[in-house]
């Protein structure tokens, strides 16, 4: 089988027949992954020193430290980093290993909303302290 060149790239005669070729979204959700992880690396160490620095207070002193604003928004980025990074990777983890597709549709539709519903809980949660 020879390959020919197109404008679209090199193509072998069989993919252009399927019409079959990149759905164009591997990439961005590729990039998603290492931009949520870098996020989640910085905001987790910010986390880490917070929890440290926390570790004997008491309800009063942390709800003070949250009901600043700094300290409220990177908490809601930290959040909303890991959970999103969170979908991203089950969501590789479900398209390589559920073989059946219904089922496959149904795990990932139930990943999606599961972690959207945590995730919308923990900002919540964040906001009722801080606010």
């Amino acid at each position: 089988m020879t390959m020919k060149w197109t404008s679209g790239g090199m193509k072998s005669p069989l993919s252009r027949a399927r019409g079959l070729g990149s759905a164009k979204s591997g990439s961005h959700h590729w990039m998603m992954q290492r931009v949520t992880a870098v996020s989640n690396a910085v905001l987790g160490l910010w986390f880490v020193w917070s929890v440290l620095t926390l570790a004997n207070a008491d309800y009063a002193i942390v709800r003070d430290w949250l009901a600043a604003p700094v300290n409220a928004i990177l908490m809601i980025l930290f959040v909303i980093s890991s959970y999103y990074h969170a979908v991203l990777g089950l969501q590789v983890v479900t398209e390589d290993y559920v073989h059946c597709e219904g089922l496959k549709v149904i795990k990932l539709m139930g990943q999606k909303l599961l972690y959207t519903g945590l995730g919308v809980a923990c900002v919540f949660a964040v906001l009722k302290v801080a606010l």
